[in-house]
């Protein structure tokens, strides 16, 4: 259950909205599209072939509505001041992050204020925002941080991952000898096997770290204090793996001593 919803604008304000809270003169009275949001598939079709065949499929930007109803105090505010307080949160155009706080989970979201609407004539007044989420999905704002050892053998790390939709990792290995290549597995909850090779010189006290994430995908090597991108190092027959919802199980191979990594990942929901 959804019990407060907080809002934050680039410089740090924080507007915090508690559900059945009117302390503050500000009620909330609706939020939507908090569900998943729609899908846009492509497909083929072909002569003397009934139906068509999937091609590609993506989800769509996010469209956040909040009605909120304006109840001050007239002893200490009114409903303009009301009006202008949320001004330096909603201003159309402007960005902003989103908290939703529920029972059991904390996710939030960024997105830019489409429309703020209030009818200055009315014995009820109350205020209409619009936000656009480019990126649909929420997230939950603490990371999962797991830490391992690479193998020479076939034993697999299970990693159960919660979110609802796909998730890339940010892989980093910390080099303690010299190595020229390794290998991560990652098996899917569906027994998919993903696989990204790196080759490329490795010395004790590297850092290597790759990410999968979408939009910041890439691998840096970090060699006495300085970063140089070692993209080259991947393998271009190699998957940029996520984890998907459910249990996922990773494999890191590399001959010789074990080296120690960690994987870090994001929590996402495709709705709420």
């Amino acid at each position: 259950m959804l019990v407060q919803v907080e809002v934050r604008t680039p410089n740090g304000d924080l507007l915090t909205l508690p559900l059945e809270d009117i302390d503050n003169g500000l009620i909330v009275q609706e939020v939507e599209g908090l569900d998943p949001v729609k899908a846009t598939l492509v497909s083929t079709s072909f002569a003397q072939m009934p139906g068509a065949q999937y091609q590609s499929s993506r989800r769509e930007t996010r469209n956040i509505t909040i009605k909120l109803g304006l109840d001050p105090d007239p002893l200490t505010e009114t409903v303009r001041e009301l009006r202008n307080r949320l001004y330096a949160f909603f201003m159309p155009q402007s960005s902003i992050s989103l908290r939703f706080v529920m029972d059991d989970l904390e996710v939030d979201i960024e997105g830019r204020v489409e429309t703020f609407e209030s009818a200055l004539f009315t014995q009820e007044p109350v205020v209409d925002i619009s936000i656009i989420c480019f990126d649909p999905d929420f997230w939950d704002a603490t990371p999962v941080v797991m830490n391992g050892s690479t193998v020479s053998s076939t034993t697999e790390t299970p990693v159960t991952y919660e979110g609802t939709v796909e998730t890339g990792l940010l892989f980093t290995l910390n080099v303690d000898r010299t190595l020229s290549e390794f290998t991560l597995y990652h098996r899917a909850p569906n027994d998919d096997i993903r696989v990204l090779d790196f080759s490329a010189p490795l010395e004790a006290g590297d850092v290597l770290t790759i990410s999968t994430v979408s939009g910041l995908k890439g691998a840096t090597l970090t060699r006495m204090g300085v970063d140089s991108s070692v993209l080259y190092g991947i393998s271009p027959q190699s998957t940029w793996t996520e984890f998907m919802p459910g249990d996922n199980f990773v494999r890191v191979y590399a001959e010789g001593a074990a080296i120690p990594y960690s994987i870090e990942y994001t929590t996402r929901y495709g709705g709420l």
